[in-house]
């Protein structure tokens, strides 16, 4: 549901990070806002209710280059980790054209990670969506913690249907802008596919 700006000639696309509460979707924000120059982002903002965070901020990647002579510019979200905020989480899925699913790597966050995955495929369907039908990519993060699960048994609960998936560590940086720029090589394709 990429929205055309004639304008400003760009294409602006949806990009929502999704997981259960506290799995690292803010740390991943924060860390891709600080590294992003200052010419190619616009301001994050936060809405936080007293037990609820969303975070939003939109930028340009100069290096994506250009579809058709247009600008592509991605507005990163996150959706409050817990079910509870279950109408915040539909609402800022609407128009979402590509999705990242951040798992808590912590061996006692499976049933979290799993209920969470459930929840996404279950909102998107709602609104007309099939998660295997979007560009979507898999992270497991946390991975620098002690009482992980290996690769395979997350694969094995979050991941499948085999996308793209990455370790990371969101704190530190490590694999958040490979995360990244997946879902946005997902997103460019197909709008070059004409979608």
């Amino acid at each position: 549901m990429s929205f055309i700006n004639y304008a400003s000639r760009e294409i602006n696309c949806k990009i929502v990070y999704y997981g259960p509460g506290l799995c690292g979707k803010t740390t991943n924000l924060q860390y891709i806002y600080q590294k992003t120059a200052p010419d190619a982002k616009g301001k994050m903002i936060s809405l936080a209710t007293e037990t609820e965070r969303t975070l939003f901020f939109d930028f340009l990647p100069l290096a994506l280059g250009e579809i058709r002579g247009f600008k592509t510019r991605f507005h990163l979200y996150t959706v409050p980790g817990q079910v509870f905020y279950d109408a915040s989480r539909k609402l800022i899925l609407k128009g979402v054209d590509g999705v990242v699913f951040v798992a808590d790597s912590q061996e006692e966050r499976t049933d979290a990670n799993c209920e969470s995955l459930d929840n996404l495929r279950g909102n998107l369907q709602e609104q007309g969506y099939d998660l295997d039908k979007l560009p979507y990519v898999v992270q497991y993060n946390k991975r620098d913690l002690n009482n992980i699960l290996s690769i395979e048994e997350l694969r094995r609960d979050v991941n499948p249907t085999n996308v793209p998936e990455f370790e990371a560590c969101a704190t530190t940086g490590e694999g958040v802008f490979e995360t990244l720029k997946a879902v946005a090589k997902l997103i460019l394709m197909d709008l070059k596919k004409g979608r």
